[in-house]
């Protein structure tokens, strides 16, 4: 199934995508795509269901992230060997694990803002992971079965905030709109293997990013397993596992950031596009 949410920002109705590309709602199903509705049970119940019996949804609608009331919003750096090339930084022992503000979240096609006083802000494009089932200290073999489903990130970075001052990361991770995620949720029987995944991004019709997450250091499931020694992981939890090399800060022979006026386009196989405006912070 591919999992959605469409309206107004912040008023979103749960919603799916049928087999021809139309939007169908579910607030006669579930209140939200969010919390318990991403539970085994619950994904079972809402895929027996026959599409074509649900409201059909203006194709102009707007769609908003496609997970609502998100509890943690965690990233993970360094994770493709070739992006830890790139910014001249050694390959991780372990995963490194940094927080992304969830007021950061917007939907795939919202419009980005520059921070106030950003010269460097970048972008990444980033395979997500949904947390279905509640995960505490689990295996690495059962990870799978705490997935809800798979969408698209951009990890939005402003890199001197993030880099360049003290303290952590998340100064340069967490403005607003710096979290796009969706289209979709994609669940896991349409993502037969995550680790085998092509990523991209363009800005102004330039290519930047090509990767795989072939590439990956730390697979899903060992990062779900390591994160759950941690702290528990609640259903909507959002995990972004690491971005592929063509970051604007690791462009040659100097870095490329960007501005108000750019457009971004990035996708993930099978898990959709988002298209993003950058524009100045309101």
């Amino acid at each position: 199934m591919k999992l959605l949410r469409h309206g107004r920002a912040r008023s979103e109705k749960p919603g799916l995508l049928d087999r021809d590309g139309a939007v169908r709602d579910l607030s006669g199903v579930i209140d939200d795509v969010a919390g318990d509705a991403l539970l085994p049970e619950s994904l079972a119940r809402i895929k027996a269901i026959d599409p074509k019996s649900l409201p059909a949804v203006p194709a102009s609608v707007r769609l908003g992230p496609c997970v609502g009331r998100v509890g943690k919003f965690i990233c993970i750096g360094l994770n493709y060997s070739d992006h830890a090339a790139e910014s001249g930084m050694p390959v991780p022992a372990e995963p490194i694990l940094f927080m992304k503000a969830t007021s950061a979240i917007c939907g795939p096609d919202d419009d980005v803002m520059v921070p106030k006083g950003s010269q460097k802000t970048d972008w990444e494009v980033e395979l997500g992971v949904v947390i279905g089932k509640p995960a505490k200290n689990v295996s690495e073999r059962d990870a799978a079965s705490h997935v809800a489903g798979y969408c698209v990130v951009n990890d939005l970075s402003e890199r001197a905030f993030q880099l360049e001052g003290t303290g952590q990361w998340v100064k340069g991770k967490s403005a607003d709109t710096f979290g796009p995620i969706g289209p979709w949720l994609v669940t896991p029987d349409e993502v037969p293997n995550p680790a085998s995944l092509n990523l991209w991004l363009d800005v102004d019709g330039r290519a930047y990013q090509r990767g795989t997450t072939a590439h990956m250091i730390f697979g899903v499931p060992f990062l779900v397993s390591y994160i759950s020694r941690f702290m528990s992981l609640q259903s909507g939890d959002v995990i972004s596992t690491g971005t592929p090399p063509g970051i604007g800060m690791g462009q040659k022979p100097s870095p490329v950031y960007l501005r108000p006026g750019n457009r971004i386009r990035l996708g993930i196989d099978g898990l959709g596009e988002q298209h993003q405006l950058v524009i100045v912070t309101e």
